[in-house]
């Protein structure tokens, strides 16, 4: 057989992570040898080795004691699973070192056999630089029987133990009294170092022995630094739960330097930290005082107070006081109680610090700092920065627990003795970081969260029940017995519906369970932040989120992927990528279920509704405080453009602002205006071909002779593509109206961009006699150059000789423009594939996934057999004699090029679009035969892919 033999280093999308889960899933046995083993690098394969225990897949794990460095935690868990052979080899004067680094997968004949520098840890498997190659053999190759031969001796060595309690408790008091031990020395050289620092500091300057910034905190710092000095005097700070909001203010007015500051916060127990988090920045070189209900030190030179205290006590103060004023939690900053403290006070610079100024509550948070964004960022680029812990997200099935809203939702199915065991079940399968659990359950209801709390306390755990109800005292208290390392006197979880949103600091949680339907992807990453600061002893943080069977299951994807453009397929795939979707060592995993679940969610929502378009709409006007052009949409991430364009009430920005901005925008289109920019917009705005926008980009600029001509010259000197008369004819038809859509009704006939003259084209009169309208032209100019930069940034790499990009995504109509037909074609017509005489070309549609209750003469099986190799079935009807049918197997030696485009759901009908997976080529291979359950003939046909499908889109494919 032919070696498949490639390289894994742990970069952005090739890591061991993400090739364990893979290889583990499609295996039908495997071996591990590896000197370390921790949580951390369980962790992400919880679900997977779930799935083959499942199936009876059965394994082989050997490690070592050798430096101590294996967890008993892990070793308890690996031994837990029935199919799951562990055994533990025992160092001695004989073998003093253990270095293996081996993963082997056995399918059939064939082991893949990975060799490199890789352990079964949370780092190695993700963040560290490693080197590891991966190939495969046939069971008779020398270099498998040589592996082999060695792991079977060190699995027989009188060293090696299976793994028993008593194993597991003798290693455990050895592993502890080792940690101890390393402790201790750590603790001394800290002391040392300390001493060091106190006895030199008298040499150095004060700011080179105190805390620096992270890469987000400088950035900020620089940021606001040139927002000052452009005479400006708020400025907001969007920055992710535990990425270090409280140290960034520090750094900033450690630059500033103000003569006094006053630091606002909602909750006591976070100005306490913040003042611990300026001291580590400002030494003694500045007092600090609490101000609250139970502390009035105003005398200092920064003052941390509470808003309920500096509410009702803002007048006590001058106006000027302040030269900084900081605002901690600033989404909160609509509610009356902080207008008017900030109407009162008129300090230097307002500073704003939140996680997630787009609230529901839709008070514009940017117009309250001005517009002024001195830095953001978001959960996905902290994660990307190791600027937080990593965490494993697991979406679960929830059992028993079903309806759209949580109010209806059956209580007493909610906290049944069986979901609260399946629930235990789960968590403890799971597990966490650390040596004991230190959770948080989110729930739905006050009522649900205190008593499921009360079915957790009465099977053996220590949990409580909190609400807003509960005095900040008692929070805190709370707060303090989850995050004590001791078992005894401490907490398990804290259940709770929604007080730990935000603001609470608790960076020991090291599980978080979520048992509520997700509402809003701000909630979820908000919760979700509860667990993701970073804590000594803790390597990650273990998400359980339980996911019932709702309509807007959609949103849990878009809060983990931060992908705010809502493109379905770039949602599903993202479920489908899971493991390989995060940079760094966090993963995520849905069930079957569960992710079954999302996608039947995804299917089911309308992306193009108003309603989440206008919401969308307002968080970006929010964030720049005026009306967004179409490149803010790009440039800030919200949501795709071509959103509004497809909506079937809209077709236009024009149109939406009309519709939204009754009061702000007040320009009129005739008829005809709205016609034409609906055309470009809907048509060629989405800049998946070039030649259309380059000519109307020359009328637009005046450039109204012999364009036809110019344009295509600059296509061949600019861009190296060449324009055959066909494609000429194809744009010709297409700006003036003749490209029919092959609907009965063709809504675009009179719209003409171009007339011929006597030698070439220019500017029709119609189009010419609109553009008087400088706003019609100006529009129209904006829709244009928007998709300009599209072509570039999505579809400036052109596959081969074609007009597509490789795994960009077409409709029917896209396809038929591309190929130059001289019509469109509708799906009916096309029916899987068409043979275009004219143009020699072959487009075959694929969909992937096809619904079950279609009709048995449609039910076609078309599959992958690898990545390079697809069967297709013909239409029904056919025989290898048919005429179409010889024109695919024969495409090669006619000239026909025949050109592959799939989608994964046919039934999401508000996404028609296909992903171009490039040239086909039949081998010759054909099976006729009859279709299941009819009398119709069909044809098996198999291709050769030019370009094998690339791994992850085959995977979402396939998958």
């Amino acid at each position: 057989m032919e070696d498949n033999i490639f390289f894994i280093s742990n970069a952005p999308g090739n890591t061991m992570q993400a090739f364990l889960e893979k290889e583990l899933s499609k295996c039908e046995q495997f071996i591990i040898s590896v000197a370390f083993i921790s949580k951390s690098g369980l962790a992400s394969l919880k679900q997977t080795l779930l799935e083959l225990e499942n199936r009876g897949i059965p394994g082989k794990i050997l490690t070592t004691d050798y430096l101590t460095f294996t967890e008993p935690g892990a070793l308890r868990s690996l031994s837990k699973y029935r199919n799951i052979e562990v055994k533990l080899f025992r160092c001695d004067k004989n073998i003093k070192g253990f270095h293996t680094k081996g993963y082997l997968f056995f399918k059939e004949k064939v082991i893949s056999i990975t060799i490199g520098s890789s352990n079964l840890t949370g780092n190695a498997l993700a963040v560290n630089k490693e080197w590891n190659t991966c190939f495969s053999v046939e069971d008779d190759a020398s270099l498998y029987k040589s592996v082999i031969e060695d792991f079977e001796s060190l699995w027989n060595s009188s060293n090696a133990f299976p793994i028993t309690e008593e194993i597991l408790d003798e290693y455990t008091q050895i592993y502890i009294e080792q940690k101890r031990i390393a402790r201790e020395l750590q603790q001394q050289k800290i002391a040392l170092e300390k001493d060091i620092v106190i006895r030199e500091s008298k040499k150095i300057s004060f700011d080179q022995i105190l805390l620096e910034p992270n890469s987000m905190q400088l950035e900020f710092v620089r940021k606001l630094n040139e927002i000052r000095a452009m005479g400006e005097h708020r400025a907001l700070l969007i920055s992710a739960t535990g990425t270090g909001k409280t140290y960034a203010a520090a750094f900033a007015l450690r630059e500033i330097n103000p003569k006094r500051a006053l630091f606002l916060v909602h909750r006591e127990q976070i100005l306490r930290k913040a003042i611990e988090s300026f001291k580590n920045v400002f030494g003694d070189t500045k007092t600090f005082g609490l101000y609250s209900g139970t502390s009035h030190e105003i005398d200092r030179d920064f003052i941390f107070a509470t808003m309920q205290t500096m509410a009702t006590h803002f007048e006590d103060f001058a106006k000027q006081e302040f030269q900084v004023i900081v605002v901690d939690e600033a989404h909160r900053v609509g509610a009356e109680s902080y207008q008017n403290m900030m109407a009162y006070f008129n300090p230097d610079l307002w500073i704003g610090m939140t996680a997630s100024p787009d609230r529901t509550d839709k008070f514009d948070v940017y117009s309250a700092f001005d517009h002024n964004i001195a830095h953001e960022i978001r959960l996905q680029e902290a994660m990307r920065l190791n600027l937080l812990c990593p965490f494993h997200y697991y979406g679960i099935t929830d059992i028993f627990v079903d309806g759209e809203e949580k109010d209806k939702r059956d209580f007493a199915r909610l906290v049944c003795d069986e979901r609260v065991d399946f629930i235990i079940k789960k968590a403890e399968y799971f597990d966490h970081s650390g040596n004991r659990v230190k959770g948080l359950a989110f729930c739905s209801t006050l009522e649900e969260s205190k008593e499921l709390s009360k079915k957790f306390n009465e099977r053996g755990y220590r949990t409580i029940a909190l609400s807003g109800a509960d005095s900040q005292d008692t929070r805190e208290n709370c707060v303090k017995q989850l995050e004590q390392d001791e078992w005894d006197g401490g907490l398990d979880y804290i259940f709770t519906v929604d007080i730990f949103n935000e603001g609470i600091d608790i960076p020991q949680v090291n599980q978080i369970l979520m048992l509520r339907p997700t509402e809003s992807p701000i909630i979820f990453v908000q919760q979700l932040g509860r667990g993701l600061r970073k804590a000594e002893n803790k390597e990650f943080v273990m998400i359980l989120d339980f996911i019932g069977n709702y309509s807007n299951n959609y949103m849990i994807p878009i809060a983990l992927s931060g992908d705010r453009t809502y493109n379905k397929d770039n949602i599903r795939r993202y479920v489908r990528q899971g493991v390989k979707a995060l940079e760094g060592a966090s993963t995520i995993h849905f069930d079957e279920i569960a992710r079954k679940r999302i996608y039947e969610s995804i299917d089911s929502a309308n992306f193009s509704e108003m309603k989440l378009i206008k919401e969308c709409y307002k968080n970006l006007k929010y964030k720049l405080g005026r009306i967004p052009n179409l490149m803010d949409y790009e440039e800030y991430g919200e949501i795709d453009v071509m959103r509004i364009f497809e909506n079937a009430s809209l077709g236009s920005y024009h149109k939406f602002l009309k519709k939204v901005e009754k009061d702000e925008y007040k320009v009129d289109f005739s008829t005809i205006e709205e016609k034409y920019l609906e055309y470009v917009s809907t048509k060629f705005a989405n800049g998946k071909r070039l030649h259309e926008l380059l000519i109307l980009d020359e009328l637009l600029g005046g450039n109204n002779r012999n364009v036809m001509s110019r344009v295509m010259s600059k296509m061949q000197n600019n861009f190296g593509i060449s324009v055959n008369e066909k494609t000429r004819k194809n744009v010709e038809n297409i700006l003036t109206g003749q490209f029919a859509s092959g609907a009965a009704k063709d809504t675009y006939t009179d719209v003409t961009f171009i007339e011929s003259n006597e030698t070439d084209f220019c500017i029709s009169s119609k189009f010419k006699d609109l553009l008087v309208n400088n706003e019609f032209r100006r529009q129209m100019t904006e829709v244009v150059k928007f998709g300009l930069f599209r072509n570039k940034k999505y579809f400036g790499h052109r596959y081969k000789d074609t007009s597509f990009c490789l795994y960009e995504k077409y409709t029917y109509e896209d396809v038929c423009r591309l190929l130059d037909w001289e019509k469109s074609e509708v799906s009916l017509n096309i029916g899987g594939y068409k043979y275009d005489k004219n143009t020699q070309t072959y487009p075959v549609f694929i969909n992937y996934e096809k619904n079950d209750n279609i009709s048995a003469t449609t039910r076609y099986e078309d599959r992958f057999v690898n990545e390079g190799t697809l069967i297709a079935i013909s239409k029904s009807g056919r025989t290898s004699k048919s005429e179409d049918v010889k024109a695919a197997i024969e495409a090669d030696q006619r000239g026909i090029k025949m050109d592959l485009f799939v989608r994964k759901n046919k039934d999401d009908h508000t996404s028609k679009e296909f992903y171009y997976l490039g040239r086909l080529h039949a081998t010759g291979s054909t099976i006729d035969f009859v279709m299941p359950e009819t009398t119709k003939t069909a044809v098996e046909i198999t291709y050769n892919l030019e370009t094998p499908v690339r791994q992850d889109i085959y995977e979402y494919l396939v998958g």
